[in-house]
């Protein structure tokens, strides 16, 4: 097991891409074409952005695609000197072999400053014979106006949970793993449509040498089991702060969860619980302040408790 599964196991063509079938079908249209405009690829981590335009690329340039293929990551290069250097020199030269033109790919390129992107519009513009750019971002929000007029804009969706359960029982098939179904509805449940981190999380739980079960999955994604959560919050609604209080402190040291992470449970969780629709709203604007606070540097600890002692005094209204 030396190998990294979400490299293993990454599509190698427009075919196998799981999910997005409204942007491979339009993508091999381009493949037929031998052309293509400038791409903006948004939407959530772990949905195939990466992997779409590297397909795209192996398409369309055969074994010579590595030569007509460059790979920038813009969260690490993202001045304008970049834009100036690096990406101008590669553009201008020509493709090779029997290629019309080269793809610059262009991730998290919503990290570009503003400078950057105006200096990669002009680029884009100029050198649009010989080169396609492949942008992809989590917030096409923050690409500017010109630079996505430029571009046909794809936009990515969560993956769907059975695309999700069929690629990772093929993974379990052909790495021979022993996973009980309800480890495997769990991970399914962990990574909420991202590919990414659900093969990186079985990589992780197989890696125990054992049979994956769904303690293993939550202990080794750093999660707390949602009926857990769902415990401590009704434990709170019925008046009991200290043993609520306690509960807190096991899921958060079991699991080793931050503040943040376990608002986010139990943001998850208040839709769960048995109260009216006026008391989720009255929860969600507390628990939306809490967070609030936690991420400007607030004792997360404090603020996870206030945020007990408001669920039992929400509770104690009711009695």
């Amino acid at each position: 097991m030396n190998e990294i599964w979400t490299e293993k196991y990454r599509p190698k063509d427009l075919d196998e891409v799981v999910g997005q079938k409204h942007i491979t079908e339009r993508m091999k249209a381009y493949v037929s074409s031998r052309n293509m405009p400038h791409l903006l690829l948004a939407g959530p981590a772990g949905t195939g952005k990466t992997t779409c335009a590297l397909a795209l690329a192996k398409s369309l340039f055969g074994g010579e695609w590595k030569g007509n293929f460059i790979e920038l990551n813009a969260s690490d290069e993202r001045g304008i000197d970049v834009v100036r250097g690096k990406i101008k020199e590669f553009a201008r030269t020509a493709p090779l072999g029997d290629a019309e033109f080269k793809i610059i790919f262009m991730d998290e390129a919503d990290a570009l400053t503003s400078d950057a992107q105006a200096a990669l519009r002009r680029t884009m513009e100029k050198y649009s014979k010989i080169c396609r750019f492949i942008l992809s971002c989590n917030y096409s929000s923050k690409i500017i106006d010109p630079i996505q007029s430029r571009c046909a804009v794809f936009r990515f969706s969560p993956l769907l949970k059975e695309d999700v359960e069929n690629y990772l029982r093929m993974i379990i098939s052909k790495e021979s793993i022993k996973m009980d179904d309800d480890a495997l509805e769990g991970l399914i449940h962990v990574a909420r449509g991202d590919m990414r981190r659900a093969v990186n999380s079985l990589q992780v739980a197989a890696s125990l040498g054992k049979q994956i079960t769904l303690d293993v999955i939550y202990q080794t994604t750093g999660l707390a089991k949602p009926e857990e959560v769902k415990k401590m919050l009704e434990t709170a609604l019925s008046g009991n702060f200290l043993s609520a209080r306690d509960m807190l402190d096991d899921i958060m040291i079991m699991y080793g969860l931050s503040g943040q992470d376990i608002i986010k449970q139990i943001h998850s969780s208040f839709f769960d619980l048995s109260i009216t629709d006026s008391e989720k709203v009255r929860l969600m604007d507390k628990t939306g302040e809490v967070e609030f606070r936690i991420v400007e540097g607030s004792n997360e600890r404090i603020q996870l408790e206030a945020l007990l002692a408001y669920l039992v005094m929400m509770g104690g209204n009711k009695r």
